[in-house]
């Protein structure tokens, strides 16, 4: 029985090693590839690959609407979407830090393949560490992606062209608010989520409805502003938006003004 408590002998590579794997990762994450252990995840691809990787450090590590395992999954996913890469497989690497509930461990890994199967993703391989407590804050993860891009599919940052049209997916702030809220303990008359999720059906289903989106971002840290920035130094145009026109809520404006 694993002990309620992550050990540093978790991390050494003994039974107690071999306990977190099978008990807190294969049976929760395991497929036919995860499942042979091999030091390499084996399988094919074909076309043009996108391949993608991350590092997930939040604190709170659990937030309304979601928590570090959930943003690890979604923001590898939606990397590999946003170039019109079907996302195919997942690398899950873990940093934990002694003395992490076991679990706060398994909710993390739970909240992970939830996000893994509704991308339609799955994890290939991994690796877990165990850290002295005080190296790390709680957990760590990291995330690589890789997904196949369909044929006459180019879509980057370097496209965008004068004429282009900016289209939200939804309202901006809500993720970075609610996280903040929940550090700082700041309290909104309505609940704040975040709008943390896989987005690449979505995308896929724009993509078959329009052969002209030639651009997209996940705007993650820095938000809108930074990601459009990135796109304009990338195509070498001028971006003008209008600040009025741009949805966002109520509670996450009083936040930001509050904030200063």
């Amino acid at each position: 029985m694993m002990t309620e408590k992550i050990l540093l002998a978790h991390g050494s590579g003994g039974s107690l090693s071999h306990d977190i794997v099978n008990d807190s990762i294969i049976s929760l994450l395991g497929n036919p590839i995860l499942n042979r252990l091999d030091d390499s995840a084996v399988f094919e691809a074909k076309g043009r690959i996108a391949f993608t990787t991350d590092s997930h450090v939040v604190q709170p590590m659990f937030f309304p609407g979601g928590d570090v395992g959930k943003l690890s999954i979604c923001g590898t996913v939606n990397d590999l979407a946003v170039m019109g890469a079907t996302p195919l497989y997942l690398s899950l690497a873990l940093i934990i830090e002694e003395g992490l509930p076991k679990e706060e461990l398994n909710r993390v890994i739970r909240s992970i393949k939830e996000a893994a199967d509704e991308a339609g993703i799955k994890i290939a391989t991994g690796d877990t560490k165990v850290v002295n407590r005080g190296d790390a804050d709680k957990l760590y993860i990291n995330t690589a992606g890789i997904g196949v891009i369909p044929e006459g599919v180019n879509i980057s940052g370097h496209n965008a062209k004068p004429g282009n049209k900016i289209i939200l997916s939804g309202t901006i702030g809500d993720h970075g608010i609610a996280v903040l809220s929940k550090r700082e303990g700041i309290g909104f008359e309505t609940k704040l989520e975040s709008d943390s999720a896989p987005l690449n059906i979505m995308i896929a289903e724009m993509m078959q409805v329009s052969s002209k989106i030639n651009c997209m971002r996940d705007p993650t840290r820095g938000g809108l502003s930074s990601t459009l920035n990135e796109i304009a130094q990338q195509s070498g145009v001028s971006i003008r938006i209008d600040e009025e026109k741009i949805p966002v809520r109520r509670e996450v404006a009083a936040a930001c003004e509050m904030l200063g």
